[in-house]
């Protein structure tokens, strides 16, 4: 129940700033906007069941409550961190009786990916039959953490990390709420909205801790204003999608030969906590994947780097895996044994068991010679050149071509090589023929 005084309570300046309409809402107007999924479901006076998948403090919460507003629906929140089934139950109940009366709910459920399966599915067949709204919130993707069977009944809306615009629109309704200017200069001010990594609510709050700074305070620049407040960690779940989603840029960065982006997306994954033993893991993964042959030093640095660190542990041995990532950003990129491998692998599967030609088994037993094994075998050192040209692959069996090396870096070389044994291979072929 609402004290009597609550209305006199302090609030803080996010709630107290907290927009009334959806037109307030900053930052997410493909959503909200007329042309906009929300915006064309309030247009038609139709609503429906929603995960809204976002950053904190994109504004997930204040949607949903204006959503209820907006369509005069019951607004009922619930917080999966404490909520369980039989919260659920009472909820669903409650919701039956209001729809007997005319009225309909939204049930908003903050940190839905919270719910294990079987919660989720208590869902179902209430927002199947339409005895509740359900608008879920999560800052991580719904594709890994909210199972098949709620997915299809909903829609997912993807809010963005608020950019340097909404933020400042933000900064300027603080301002006027507050009556004055925040004590910062324009490095400052920037500084500010960087500190906030797109989040409103925590920009609001970093505002309202800046006022309370005695009057006459001198503006801050970007240094003062790292001194007198605390520094925020960078939002990065090394369990989630943050995770995958850094590791991609990173290696995705080192294949398009971008090597300062990949030095920040490696310091990013530094910054935010990441295990720099599996970055090691997937830079050594990228120089035989992505450079391969290319530069055959790329596989050496990086179990270099990768021994470094384990011996001298953080932060000296980052400084190897940035030494790392500048020798595979900058090395020639080629893909051919990773290619080459994968047509290997689907011949192989084709071709089934296959027994490899008689000549080239050993034959350890009397019998086994015998039958063959080993006849016809020729000891490539013995042969001009060292290489004898005989056929290596199963009876029946064409020659296939699966590595296929480009003509960048070390394996310029190897091609010429390759291209040299098929015209002695060719030519020995030839001759055995005319023999």
């Amino acid at each position: 129940m609402t004290g009597l005084f609550a209305a006199q309570a302090p609030r803080p300046l996010p709630d107290r700033l907290r927009p009334r309409s959806l037109a307030e809402v900053v930052g997410q107007d493909h959503l909200i906007g007329p042309d906009g999924p929300i915006g064309r479901m309030l247009a038609q006076a139709r609503m429906s069941s929603l995960v809204l998948w976002g950053p904190p403090g994109s504004g997930k919460t204040t949607i949903a409550r204006l959503l209820a507003d907006r369509t005069k629906l019951h607004f009922e929140p619930l917080s999966a961190v404490f909520s369980g089934v039989a919260d659920l139950r009472k909820i669903f109940d409650a919701a039956a009786k209001r729809r007997q009366m005319g009225e309909g709910t939204l049930l908003f459920v903050d940190e839905i990916h919270r719910f294990n399966r079987a919660q989720q599915d208590a869902f179902l067949p209430y927002v199947e039959d339409g005895t509740v709204i359900l608008v879920g919130a999560t800052t991580e993707n719904p594709s890994f953490e909210l199972n098949g069977a709620l997915l299809s009944r909903v829609q997912v809306l993807v809010l963005r990390r608020l950019d340097d615009a909404a933020l400042e629109k933000l900064l300027a309704r603080a301002e006027s709420e507050l009556g004055r200017k925040l004590p910062l200069d324009e490095d400052g001010r920037a500084a500010m909205r960087a500190l906030a990594d797109g989040d409103g609510r925590y920009i609001l709050t970093l505002a309202e801790e800046l006022m309370a700074l005695p009057p006459g305070q001198r503006p801050l620049d970007a240094k003062g204003l790292a001194a007198t407040v605390q520094k925020r960690a960078p939002l990065y779940d090394k369990a989630q999608e943050g995770h995958y989603n850094l590791i991609s840029a990173l290696h995705k960065s080192l294949r398009s030969s971008d090597t300062d982006a990949a030095l920040y997306w490696l310091a990013r994954m530094l910054a935010g906590g990441e295990d720099p033993l599996y970055v090691a893991r997937r830079l050594v993964r990228f120089a035989v994947e992505d450079v391969g042959l290319a530069d055959p030093q790329a596989l050496v640095q990086g179990l270099a780097a990768w021994d470094m660190y384990e011996r001298l542990g953080s932060p000296e041995g980052e400084i190897a895996l940035a030494q790392l990532v500048i020798y595979l950003g900058t090395a020639p990129k080629s893909n051919a044994a990773y290619v080459a491998l994968g047509a290997a692998m689907q011949s192989a599967r084709e071709t089934g068991s296959l027994m490899p030609p008689m000549h080239i088994l050993n034959a350890p037993t009397r019998l086994m010679k015998e039958l063959g094994y080993g006849t016809g075998y020729v000891y490539d050192h013995d042969a001009e050149d060292a290489f004898s040209g005989q056929n290596c692959f199963p009876d029946g069996m064409e020659r296939r071509r699966f590595y296929r090396p480009n003509e960048r870096g070390f394996e310029r070389e190897i091609r010429k090589r390759i291209e040299y044994w098929d015209r002695l291979r060719a030519q020995r072929g030839e001759g055995e023929r005319n023999g």
